[in-house]
């Protein structure tokens, strides 16, 4: 048995394969017939054992959930990663991300949006972003209600410093796998809805959706991300 920091390098390879197997099966039965990016969710995760999947399994993208964690290992990453950060994000964290992620997945705000704007503009540089859906419209997480989400991207595009390529949404915990096909199939139609109302010069819109518990799921729904942590690298080691 190979070890990295206390990681079975033999079974987080095994995991990756069966998750790359069980996502093309589940691509087939999809709106789009695409195969979902795997983004790795690496919370907890240790960059050595982060390089080891980006050089001999093929992951290029991961997703980190606090600043604070992404600052301690990003310069030990792999550089060929592309690195998104798809955590609650606040307002006086955005100036660390700005420059290390090439993706900020979890705008959950127009002023959160805003923030990130005046940032990227300051740098001479624009952020890529994903709008957050509260799908199950809970009280306890964050993310733009469905039913304000025309209303928020309407004035969120009006930004300088970021440019708008998607949505993002983490679906309540659903006791059945087929129940959570639901909140994705209304992300998806409620994102390609307004992106045909409201930006016309998106050609390629990214989705991100679908956990360890529902990727299978969010690629029959068109997934166009999936930001798996569990199912790839085992349980969190804290």
């Amino acid at each position: 048995m190979a070890n990295i920091c206390g990681y079975d390098t033999d079974e987080i390879s095994e995991n990756f394969a069966r998750v790359r197997e069980e996502l093309c099966e589940a691509a087939k039965s999809s709106p789009t017939g695409r195969v979902p990016t795997l983004l790795g969710a690496t919370k907890t995760v240790p960059a050595e054992v982060i390089n080891f999947a980006a050089r001999n399994l093929g992951l290029t993208h991961i997703g980190e959930n606090r600043v604070q964690e992404l600052l301690g290992k990003c310069d030990a990453l792999d550089p060929k990663l592309t690195v998104h950060f798809i955590g609650a994000l606040q307002k006086n964290k955005v100036k660390y991300l700005i420059g290390r992620v090439s993706m900020i997945e979890s705008v959950d705000s127009f002023e959160s949006a805003l923030e990130i704007g005046k940032r990227a503009a300051r740098a001479g540089q624009k952020m890529d972003v994903l709008l957050e859906v509260n799908i199950g419209r809970e009280p306890n997480k964050s993310g733009i209600l469905p039913e304000r989400f025309e209303e928020e991207i309407s004035k969120i595009l009006e930004i300088e410093g970021i440019v708008v390529k998607g949505a993002m949404t983490m679906a309540p915990k659903c006791e059945k796998k087929g129940d959570y096909q639901k909140y994705f199939a209304e992300t998806r139609r409620i994102f390609l809805d307004i992106a045909a109302k409201k930006m016309h010069n998106i050609i390629d819109p990214v989705l991100s959706m679908g956990m360890s518990d529902s990727y299978v799921e969010a690629a029959r729904e068109g997934a166009t991300v999936v930001r798996v942590g569990r199912a790839l690298f085992g349980e969190r080691k804290y």
